[in-house]
């Protein structure tokens, strides 16, 4: 009869290779497609397009490497500079409304009362319908003799209805942003109203319970709480403004003159009218940079206080 000795413990049945079971080595198999994604689609374009800023690469043809002359050139461009103030101006003239007005808006569809989700899509529909869509709708409607605007204007008896809204800078610009804040505030009130679901009920109602008025509530609680939400929607509202493009192209094609031309508009006139592809990666890596920088201030200015 042969006995079977025990020299050490049994063997775990669901054992796993350790390159499997390591958290870390989990996590960055997990992250790996991400990583290659991120990778092809914009690490690998943005480096050459830092190599194409540092030549005078055309559209067709040969190029030579200049080094730092296109960004040079950037400081001495009186079209971008103006560009640059004209799209600062663009963006401090939208971004507080946006917030303002997608804040009344979340504060109004924010409970379950009835019709609340009717209110939440129609007034997230203008999002959601496009920039592209609504600039066309909206240069129909601006056209002098045939309009929406100009004949409702008239009925009001503020203007005599001829006004020609996109040939003119100022009035242009008005309209533009008039457009988007009313596009845009949706997307601002669909991030406020999350941020405001997530406060819990009975904070407000032992506020309620202490005599606290609707006012005093929105300023004690809601606002404070929704610091992040609130930082987090104007990084969007000026990233958003400071790469603003689609409007101004279809609205007025930076015109007239250049009186509506963004930095946006401006790259593209230089990469794709003027076929200078060079002078272009250099004012976007310019922009790039420019957008790094003003996000970065504007989470350390809304950073939340311990």
């Amino acid at each position: 009869m042969t006995t079977l000795t025990r020299t050490g413990s049994a063997p775990e049945l669901n054992h796993r290779p350790e390159s499997l079971t390591h958290p870390a080595r989990t996590g960055f198999l997990l992250t790996l497609p991400a990583l290659v994604f991120v990778a092809v689609f914009v690490l690998v374009p943005l480096a050459f397009a830092v190599y194409m800023s540092l030549t005078n690469w055309p559209l067709i043809g040969s190029y030579e490497f200049i080094g730092l002359g296109n960004y040079a050139a950037v400081a001495s461009d009186p079209v971008f500079w103006k560009s640059v103030g004209y799209t600062v101006l663009y963006t401090a003239i939208v971004t507080l409304p946006i917030l303002v007005l997608g804040y009344v808006l979340a504060v109004v569809v924010r409970s379950n009362r009835r019709f609340a989700t009717v209110f939440r899509t129609i007034f997230f529909l203008p999002y959601v319908i496009g920039l592209t869509t609504l600039s066309f709708i909206v240069v129909l409607e601006a056209q002098p003799s045939s309009g929406a605007v100009n004949i409702v204007l008239r009925a009001l008896g503020i203007t005599d209805g001829t006004t020609a809204w996109l040939a003119d800078g100022p009035l242009a610009t008005g309209l533009i942003c008039v457009m988007i804040v009313w596009a845009v505030s949706g997307l601002t009130m669909v991030l406020l109203m999350g941020g405001m679901q997530g406060i819990p009920r009975d904070v407000y109602e032992s506020a309620e319970m202490d005599g606290a008025g609707w006012w005093q509530r929105e300023r004690s609680i809601t606002l404070p709480m929704l610091r992040k939400t609130i930082a987090m929607s104007l990084v969007i509202s000026v990233i958003g403004s400071l790469l603003a493009f689609t409007q101004f192209y279809v609205l007025t094609r930076g015109g007239p003159g250049t009186d509506t031309q963004t930095v946006v508009m401006y790259v593209y006139q230089r990469g794709f009218v003027q076929l200078q592809l060079g002078a272009a990666s250099a004012l976007s890596i310019v922009l790039v940079v420019v957008i790094g920088l003003v996000t970065a201030a504007q989470f350390r200015l809304l950073r939340e206080k311990e």
